[in-house]
């Protein structure tokens, strides 16, 4: 069995649980961790004994999003035979091509979810925000916490999504409305928006998708194959598939945006966690409201009734 550092890997009773174990970072989604995740799951994937797989984070939040703190260059060899590789952040930076050939890479350590064979749940709670919602949204099955906060900021000031599921999920005009804004909902605003299957109170949320997944290990894994395998061949019918390479690029493009260069240029010369400060100040709680009007304060904070 493979020793991974960033996750943790188990499998009893016909079913794989692969848990984000960076609590320490929320679970922010570094290469590293997408490199053992993607060996996980395809592990999982060709293990006959695995009926489905479950997808959850350790501590506190599922996932906060991509591991976006600045990275070292690499080091230099001088001479003419030295070889340049493409920069590994987005401090570096690259070139447009250089920036996409990085988002597809990325990409597709994340499409194992929507590509294998067998079903994965995504257990969610707390934070899944950003690259947490990338991945949420690529497993079969989504269920979440009542209060699970849900959304993508990132879209505010620091690209486009890399990953493109909401509209199949909760349509265009939800879509818009969140990724316009990058404002949030919860758990339970996901499951009346179709953007989750399901949300749970917090304290039944393990017993939740362990139930459903014992379930599924009572049927043969070759029936799960075919049954997932028709629904997303009908998703790439309605061009899924072809939409998150084009996600990617788009994302590429977007970081050419003077919006995204300021934030660029603020979290270097002042650190991330101002530049997030800056970017999330004058959007209050950064909530959106599914059911009634929003009504806010002064502060931009949603007043509840």
């Amino acid at each position: 069995m493979t020793a991974y550092q960033h996750i943790l890997y188990e499998v009893s009773d016909g079913v794989a649980r692969i848990t984000l174990n960076r609590p320490e970072k929320r679970n922010a989604l570094s290469i590293a961790l997408l490199k053992e995740f993607n060996d996980a799951l395809w592990e999982a994937d060709s293990d006959k004994s695995v009926h489905c797989v479950i997808l959850r984070g350790a501590g506190k939040s599922f996932c906060a999003g991509y591991d976006i703190s600045p990275t070292p260059q690499p080091p230099s060899n001088a001479g003419p035979e030295a070889k340049v590789y493409r920069s590994g952040g987005i401090y570096n930076n690259p070139t447009i091509d250089d920036d996409i050939w990085r988002l597809e890479y990325a990409q597709r350590l994340r499409m194992v979810l929507f590509d294998m064979h067998k079903p994965v749940i995504a257990e969610v709670h707390g934070y899944c925000i950003a690259g947490g919602s990338d991945i949420a949204l690529l497993a079969d099955i989504v269920i979440a916490a009542d209060d699970a906060v849900i959304g993508f900021p990132p879209a505010r000031d620091l690209g486009s999504l890399p990953n493109q599921m909401w509209v199949y999920n909760c349509g265009p005009q939800w879509a818009k409305r969140l990724l316009l804004t990058g404002d949030t909902i919860t758990g339970r605003e996901a499951q009346i928006i179709g953007l989750v299957m399901k949300a749970v109170p917090p304290e039944h949320l393990r017993n939740e998708v362990e139930g459903l997944a014992a379930r599924m290990a009572l049927i043969d894994p070759d029936l799960l194959a075919a049954n997932k395998r028709i629904v997303n061949l009908g998703l790439e019918l309605m061009g899924a598939r072809t939409l998150q390479r084009l996600a990617a690029e788009n994302d590429g493009r977007a970081h050419l945006a003077p919006g995204t260069q300021r934030f660029r240029r603020l979290a270097q010369g002042e650190g991330l966690k101002a530049a997030l400060k800056a970017r999330d100040a004058e959007f209050g709680d950064g909530r959106a409201r599914v059911e009634g009007p929003e009504i806010r304060d002064e502060r931009g904070y949603l007043i509840d009734k």
